[in-house]
């Protein structure tokens, strides 16, 4: 698996000096500074500790199977911004070289969030998942919104089932149980950072909901 984060501190600097600390406990394999420098902090055939508890298509301990990249932002807490492209450049430069090295399927090009939606939002809806699949890294689709009334939480029934059933499909920690709970509306959230970075709340409309099948589709 490969797994983008954005670094959510004030300076570049900062994030380096923690990712470098043993007292911080965390660390990633890459980092990716605004100017588009890349600092390669842990070997790639070692264990990084970025992902935290997380999950992905079964996977439970998602820093055993995956390489991390942390992507130097202030984000939501401190003045999320979009990408710079020097920066954008050099992360679609290192995600085709760690591939030439590793076989990492699109579906498992991820987001911090996609693995732990419950506890984390980055590298958020401005990172530029689209260019990202354009240039061969991960999936994207833009199908043609789907009809029927949006799924929202607080509703149940068989479509809430079958949503859930497709969120689990594509890798989410979403077991099908037919009630559109808070866990749910958070789980789509992730999904919308990621796949429909336009309307991030937690709504299943039309769109959502065909992006989701879309995207199953090319999985597959």
């Amino acid at each position: 698996m490969l797994v983008l984060h954005y670094t959510g501190m004030q300076t570049g600097e900062a994030a380096l000096e923690r990712l470098r600390s043993e007292e911080a406990g965390v660390s990633s394999h890459y980092l990716v500074e605004e100017d588009g420098r890349i600092f390669r902090l842990v070997p790639e055939e070692r264990r990084a500790w970025h992902a935290g508890v997380s999950f992905w298509r079964g996977e439970r301990n998602v820093n055993h199977a995956s390489i991390g990249i942390e992507i130097v932002n202030p984000g939501h807490e401190f003045g999320y911004r979009p990408f710079p492209e020097a920066q954008v450049a050099a992360v679609l430069e290192l995600v085709a070289d760690i591939r030439s090295r590793w076989t990492i399927e699109d579906r498992n090009i991820v987001g911090h969030s996609d693995v732990a939606p419950n506890r984390k939002i980055d590298p958020g809806e401005l990172f530029p998942w689209k260019r990202l699949a354009e240039e061969g890294h991960g999936l994207w689709v833009e199908p043609a919104p789907a009809p029927g009334a949006a799924l929202a939480e607080g509703e149940e029934g068989a479509g809430v089932f079958a949503f859930q059933a497709g969120l689990t499909r594509l890798g989410y920690d979403c077991p099908p149980s037919g009630r559109f709970d808070a866990d749910t509306t958070t789980i789509v959230k992730a999904f919308q950072r990621h796949w429909r970075p336009e309307r991030v709340d937690g709504i299943a409309d039309g769109e959502t909901r065909a992006r989701l099948i879309a995207l199953l589709r090319l999985a597959a």
